[in-house]
């Protein structure tokens, strides 16, 4: 019968999705790993239940940013005690660990509520 309600958490079914970030703009796919995480790309998208998929980025190291960002960009990161605040310019971080710029972007891309951490950890970026 159609119009009986389902009872408890719809199931989801989660794929998988590769992006390939070599030669791409940082927020672009950033964006486009944001939008794939929150399940905006589904037909049965809600805004309060975690629907999205898991991401996979690749080539992490050849993204890129416009401009003169690579010089001026720079990351913080703060430890909440006072003075705790630390920075880290993304140049630095191209050549340690270039999958935290992507990682980052993607991050403050989403929405700042209780999915968060979930969806977070469906994203994996390497190198």
């Amino acid at each position: 019968m159609p119009w009986k309600k389902q009872k408890g958490m719809p199931k989801v079914e989660r794929k998988t999705l590769v992006i390939d970030a070599a030669g791409k703009v940082v927020g672009r796919v950033a964006t486009q790993a944001a939008h794939i995480l929150m399940g905006k790309h589904k037909a049965t998208f809600e805004h309060h239940l975690d629907g999205g998929d898991c991401v996979k980025i690749l080539n992490a190291s050849k993204a890129e940013f416009t401009g003169k960002k690579w010089d001026e960009k720079v990351h913080f990161h703060s430890s909440n005690r006072p003075g705790g605040i630390k920075r880290v310019s993304v140049k630095k971080l191209r050549e340690e660990r270039p999958d935290v710029i992507i990682a980052h972007a993607v991050k403050y891309m989403l929405p700042k509520n209780t999915h968060l951490t979930a969806r977070l950890k469906r994203l994996t970026v390497t190198a």
